[in-house]
């Protein structure tokens, strides 16, 4: 079984690698609100990626301890993704909403992909 970590690490392998694509396209295509959109969202679907993954080593703990409640950090992940989202409002004419709502997602994504491809080689 693989830990939280190693699956962090190589989902933000994936993740620099289309952020690169991303600046690229930002860089060099017609479409640069879109790729900005992209490119903040998925900077703060990382970032709420990492939140989930310490909040999950933190909650394994606490069980494992037979502590009392622990949290996965759901109300922290939400007001990330509202900072995306304000960004995006705020400065429209450089950053698309619906790209950043996607860009936002896009990590879940990753790990959706991840965990089909792993069970399916396991399997």
């Amino acid at each position: 079984m693989q830990t939280l970590q190693e699956i962090h690490r190589r989902q933000k392998r994936v993740l620099f690698f289309l952020l690169a694509l991303f600046i690229l396209g930002w860089a060099f295509t017609g479409f640069p609100q879109i790729f900005a959109g992209l490119i903040l969202g998925s900077l703060f679907g990382l970032y709420n990626f990492w939140i989930l993954v310490r909040r999950m080593e933190r909650f394994d703990r606490t069980i494992a301890e037979g502590k009392g409640r622990a949290s996965i950090g759901t109300a922290m992940r939400f007001a990330s993704g509202v900072a995306a989202a304000a960004i995006a409002i705020s400065l429209p004419e450089q950053v698309d909403l619906v790209s950043t709502v996607i860009g936002l997602m896009i990590p879940y994504v990753l790990l959706l992909v991840d965990r089909i491809i792993f069970h399916a080689r396991h399997h």
